[in-house]
């Protein structure tokens, strides 16, 4: 499932984001809506490109009703729950910024960035100060089971670590029986650290450390 929203988060998650111990930026992603250009992966010219809710809610929606999606998203449903889940993060600090993924010109996936350790995930699981969490689906059916997740997520952990230099790690939070997931976050050089009990699911806690990218 998504990041929960700090807005309807308990009281002891915004005791915890607003105890000091976490300082608030004007940008908490630094520069994901401005400056994160294209980079070149195996699988072409990948971009992530943040939501424009007027001209992107139609296909994000498309993609949250089918049932392969749905089953681990859980957002599937008429047009305005997916408009609201976007409009949450849209409207939000920006703690968290939902994108299109566009590979060779063409938007095939969707992506949360978040800020793990600004996020309720914190009370579930250690976080350190500027993890950053990844959320993903790919659109297409045909695009699934081949690899490209894992070329993708690979590059997405890779641009996170080259754009945030206060950043460690890079984290996600996949349900334990999403296999695929699982096998695609192992191939983009994720470790399996734990599973972790969340509102919702089991998950299964995948780190990418910035001290291992180079040996996973």
């Amino acid at each position: 499932m998504p990041p929960t929203d700090v807005r309807t988060a308990p009281t002891s998650v915004l005791d915890l984001l607003t105890d000091g111990t976490v300082a608030f930026t004007d940008d908490l992603l630094d520069g994901l809506h401005t400056s994160w250009e294209p980079v070149r992966t195996p699988v072409g010219t990948f971009q992530l490109a943040p939501v424009r809710l007027d001209r992107d809610l139609p296909l994000v929606h498309a993609w949250m009703n089918d049932p392969a999606v749905a089953e681990f998203w859980e957002l599937a449903g008429p047009r305005h729950r997916t408009a609201d889940h976007l409009r949450a993060q849209l409207d939000g600090d920006g703690r968290s910024v939902p994108c299109l993924g566009v590979l060779d010109g063409a938007p095939m996936s969707y992506w949360e960035i978040y800020r793990a350790d600004l996020d309720p995930l914190a009370l579930h699981c250690p976080v350190l100060p500027h993890d950053t969490g990844i959320h993903l689906l790919l659109g297409a059916a045909g695009d699934r089971g081949r690899g490209l997740g894992s070329a993708l997520l690979r590059a997405v952990a890779d641009l996170v670590l080259d754009r945030r230099p206060a950043c460690a790690r890079v984290v996600a939070e996949p349900d334990h029986r999403n296999t695929p997931s699982l096998a695609a976050f192992l191939g983009a050089g994720f470790r399996y650290a734990a599973e972790v009990d969340l509102p919702g699911k089991r998950a299964a806690l995948m780190i990418r450390d910035r001290v291992l990218r180079d040996v996973l």
